[in-house]
């Protein structure tokens, strides 16, 4: 699951930082909260998870491993397509908050999953 997480982590930050060039080139920061969505939901937090994979878990992956991979990287997805839609004034607040706020309990479920992984690895250590 280390290097699952890892790999993801970086195809965001190439994304983020693609994103971020093109806002400095355009002088349009209009997306600047997507920038730093795809910045610290996806390539830092699945950073961080890659390396308490490697570090303290043993790189397990049981079914509640990979479910909390998969839950966060569905919700960072949504996250960061949403707030494109909505920052590129593609759709109104109204018609994509509710999938913001879908995507940000999954991200949220995916973190509480992360603890459950560290508790459960605390009991069999």
């Amino acid at each position: 699951m280390d290097k699952k997480f890892i790999l993801t982590s970086l195809g965001y930050a190439i994304l983020g930082l693609s994103l971020g060039i093109f806002m400095a080139a355009s002088k349009n920061h209009g997306h600047l909260v997507t920038h730093a969505h795809i910045m610290l939901v996806g390539f830092v937090v699945s950073f961080i998870y890659g390396l308490c994979h490697k570090l303290w878990l043993n790189n397990t992956t049981t079914r509640l491993a990979k479910s909390q991979y998969y839950i966060h990287q569905i919700g960072t997805i949504g996250i960061v397509v949403g707030l494109f839609l909505y920052y590129g004034q593609f759709v109104s607040l109204e018609t994509i908050d509710p999938f913001l706020a879908i995507s940000s309990v999954a991200v949220l479920i995916g973190m509480v999953l992360m603890k459950i992984l560290f508790i459960k690895s605390m009991k069999n250590a």
